[in-house]
């Protein structure tokens, strides 16, 4: 049975990518979403285990230790890391696996994981970016700038991945997001066919 392909789809907060990455999966069942583990609270609304595996500092901190984390890291005072057994686990059933992780933890993960395909989400802006933004009506000023400040930061690593899009519109970010995947898809079938190739091109 082959590998499933990991993907790691990176953007500014702000961008659209948790909503992009939510339609993809809508639009390919076969896709998973690794859910990642926080220190955080929830916010209302969110399920533990569905949106994150919501976890104590210490509890976090031991799970480190044990090395079961592909890639973490502290934003915004709070502790983010993906579990290394579920991803594992999925990729040799063949199940392709979606990470939505930032740059920092996109060069962890391929230190592990080299044929990672990475997929980078711009906004068509900065000024639409922090409308966006203020459009949540969660953050301050304060917090906005701060966020600005680290969309910055984050965009200046694009040249880190394989693929970019632009979400200027929602839909044909989405479409292109689709084509990636399953570009890769194609990529890994025609090392799958191997057989049918041979008896294709055959001599009769």
């Amino acid at each position: 049975m082959r590998n499933g392909t990991l993907f790691i789809v990176a953007a500014p907060s702000g961008a659209g990518k948790t909503s992009l990455v939510r339609a993809l999966v809508q639009k390919l069942s076969d896709v998973r979403v690794s859910v990642s583990y926080t220190t955080r609270a929830p916010r209302p609304r969110e399920q533990d285990g569905v949106d994150y595996h919501f976890v104590t500092p210490e509890r976090f901190q031991a799970m480190t230790a044990e090395g079961a984390f592909l890639e973490h890291a502290t934003v915004f005072d709070r502790s983010y890391g993906t579990g290394r057994a579920w991803v594992e686990e999925q990729l040799k059933a063949g199940t392709d696996v979606i990470l939505e992780i930032d740059w920092q933890g996109a060069r962890q993960v391929r230190s592990v994981f080299p044929g990672t395909v990475g997929v980078f989400i711009l906004p068509p802006s900065r000024s639409e970016l922090e409308r966006r933004l203020r459009a949540r009506g969660q953050d301050g000023d304060e917090i906005i700038a701060r966020r600005m400040r680290d969309a910055v930061s984050e965009m200046s690593h694009y040249d880190e991945f394989d693929y970019l899009i632009v979400n200027k519109d929602f839909d044909d970010a989405l479409a292109e997001l689709v084509a990636v995947v399953t570009a890769q898809r194609l990529r890994r079938e025609k090392r799958d066919i191997a057989a049918l190739l041979g008896d294709l091109l055959g001599s009769r």
